[in-house]
């Protein structure tokens, strides 16, 4: 089945077609428990995910449209803030090879979002604020370490109109380094979106800069893209850094690639 779903900008999005998930077994699977698919997808403290390590999957991710809004030549960085204001959010992202399960190294993971008012670098007006607009704020990527894992500094994203709260993400592989801090070359192995527990959300959505966002949010549930399959569909388990929600939140995924 191919998903052709609209953009609710009226740009019509790269057709992708939709992946069949993959259950791993054996003790390579439970290496992959940090971030599985088996997580609870409101998790709060590190303690609540521990139990899910008897349970990991390896999962080949679903993959999803690029939208309207992706820049090229990103830059290669850990944090991607540009001082923008919102909840910390830190993302631990593990790039695995979903037929082996083994995890992959030196995969540069690209991410892009809006900001807590909506808006996309390089893009600022289309959610009807003005700010202003280098091109390069909350978008980036880092290249996985030897544990296939991708740490990258964020803050909570915000909302747009017809779209619930959600992250770009690209895997590439083989990319080489620029001078100028971005990358060029190498193969694209994955395009899809990363998503948030609504209840987070709703918690998130009530404190500042947030709450001054007057666009009617779209819930996870009523979102044209997400298709509720849960961290095979890009879910993310989330962590609290303190004991508020203004302290923040780690986000964690496995994203399993299909690597020829």
């Amino acid at each position: 089945m191919t998903d052709s779903t609209k953009d609710p900008t009226g740009a019509t999005p790269t057709s992708v077609g939709r992946r069949t998930v993959l259950i791993a077994t054996g003790t390579t699977a439970a290496v992959l428990a940090v971030g599985a698919a088996a997580h609870s997808p409101t998790s709060t403290s590190t303690a609540d995910a521990t139990p899910a390590a008897a349970a990991a999957v390896c999962t080949l991710t679903t993959e999803m449209t690029e939208g309207p809004y992706y820049l090229d030549g990103a830059l290669v960085r850990t944090d991607v803030t540009e001082g923008k204001a919102g909840i910390p959010l830190k993302l631990a992202l593990t790039v695995v090879n979903n037929s082996t399960c083994a995890v992959i190294p030196n995969a540069l993971v690209e991410i892009w979002h809006s900001d807590a008012l909506g808006e996309y670098s390089g893009y600022v007006g289309n959610n009807g604020h003005s700010e202003p607009d280098d091109g390069t704020f909350l978008r980036g990527g880092v290249l996985t370490n030897a544990s296939g894992l991708a740490n990258i500094t964020t803050i909570y994203p915000g909302w747009y109109r017809g779209r619930c709260i959600h992250i770009h993400v690209k895997v590439h592989t083989g990319v080489t380094l620029t001078s100028d801090g971005s990358f060029t070359g190498g193969s694209e192995l994955h395009t899809g979106q990363l998503f948030i527990d609504e209840t987070i959300t709703t918690a998130v959505a009530k404190l500042s800069p947030y709450s001054t966002n007057t666009v009617t949010r779209t819930t996870l549930a009523q979102d044209s893209v997400y298709d509720d399959g849960g961290a095979a569909s890009g879910l993310m388990t989330l962590t609290a850094l303190g004991s508020s929600t203004s302290s923040g939140y780690t986000g964690t995924l496995t994203l399993g690639v299909r690597q020829s």
